[in-house]
């Protein structure tokens, strides 16, 4: 496994790991690229369905002066105030640093008072340059804005909000665990709940896109294939960096119909993330531990369905006229997905209604009925209206 990005250049190159790459986590990477990856498809899919007519653009005046965003501005400058304070720190414990870079930096030490005086320099600066900006009115130039032209902003929005969502979700799951070290769980690079971020992304960009009044309905189905292939290389994050998400024990042999590398039929995750199982024989490296046992790779098999179901909606995505089930689609072939795949992974059951399953195939339930549902529904609702 590659817990961090110096432990895949030395797979490449043969440089020594646990170097100051090391501040590179491989699932921070690949949650990034999932994110880019999404918006590129996202932004493709918007652009389409605004060239058939679907979209109504909104009509800006470029010109006029806009009022001052005081959460943007506060925002970015506590982000950039984070990170002044964090490289102050480094360069004040360097020593401390190039031993562990990514423990170090997910803690709360530092000189903190860099952080405010970096947000409140950075808030003032940009005020006074939005007072001096001119008021220029120009009367019939306005510039049409469509959906696609707001792919960033949805991006960084459904970022955000998906990442808290999938700590929270992930908390609730196992909240002795947050409450034994709050700090060090919520900043873990690992724990992430697919679904929580799935549910608070959705409502937070439906939100955006209500207020802008463009229609929800083929916003969500032009995001469905990009959900599913973020999903996909999100899910190659949790495989390359061993981050637990792995399945139950597997010490069947390999049969004879399997095509696929015997490794992703069990695998023991040598190098984990996580440092879980027992020690490597002669390794000096910091992470030096892989699993006892042989496991379902699962995140293996969630990347296969999950390009299995992206080529599925990609298409659909033009045979489809009703607004609304393309995405509807998406949910229950990805509740299906889950709730197969929670069959054998390592996951906490909870008893409800008589039945003892995980979280995560709960809410794969819901995904299937509300997805079926909604398919039936909108598709009556497109044919009585044509």
């Amino acid at each position: 496994m590659y817990p961090n990005l110096s432990y895949i250049l030395h797979a490449i190159f043969g440089t020594e790991p646990d170097n100051a790459l090391s501040i590179i986590q491989t699932f921070g990477l690949f949650l990034a690229l999932s994110f880019l990856v999404g918006a590129y498809f996202l932004r493709k899919e918007l652009k389409r369905k605004a060239d058939e007519g679907l979209f109504k653009p909104t009509l800006v005046d470029p010109s006029a002066k806009s009022d001052f965003k005081w959460f943007d501005i506060i925002t970015n400058g506590l982000i950039l105030g984070i990170i002044a304070t964090k490289f102050a720190h480094i360069a004040l414990n360097y020593n401390t640093f190039s031993k562990d870079p990514s423990g170090f930096l997910l803690t709360m030490e530092g000189p903190w008072f860099i952080m405010i005086l970096v947000m409140a320099l950075f808030t003032y600066l940009k005020y006074k340059a939005w007072q001096k900006e001119p008021i220029q009115e120009v009367e019939g130039k306005k510039v049409a804005i469509y959906p696609h032209d707001r792919v960033g902003d949805i991006t960084i929005i459904a970022a955000f909000s998906g990442v808290l969502g999938s700590k929270l979700f992930s908390i609730f799951e196992d909240l002795s665990g947050f409450f034994d070290d709050p700090i060090g769980s919520f900043f873990s690079g690992s724990g992430l709940n697919i679904y929580g971020g799935l549910i608070m992304g959705f409502l937070a960009v439906y939100y955006y896109i209500r207020k802008y009044e463009i229609n929800p309905l083929h916003v969500m189905d032009a995001i469905a294939p990009p959900l599913i292939m973020s999903y996909a290389v999100g899910r190659m994050g949790c495989q390359l960096s061993g981050d637990g998400d792995w399945g139950i024990v597997n010490n069947n042999p390999v049969p004879g119909w399997w095509v696929l590398p015997n490794n992703w039929w069990a695998s023991r995750y040598p190098h984990n993330v996580i440092d879980e199982g027992i020690k490597i024989a002669d390794c000096g490296w910091k992470h030096c531990m892989q699993l006892a046992e042989a496991v379902y790779p699962t995140p293996v098999y969630e990347i296969i369905f999950a390009f299995i179901i992206f080529l599925i909606l990609w298409v659909l995505r033009k045979r489809i006229a009703a607004p609304g089930v393309l995405f509807f689609i998406y949910m229950v072939l990805n509740g299906i997905e889950r709730f197969g795949i929670e069959k054998i992974r390592v996951n906490d059951k909870y008893a409800f209604m008589g039945l003892n399953l995980s979280q995560a195939s709960y809410i794969a339930i819901l995904y299937m009925l509300i997805g079926s549902f909604c398919i039936y529904y909108f598709t009556k609702r497109h044919q009585n209206i044509r």
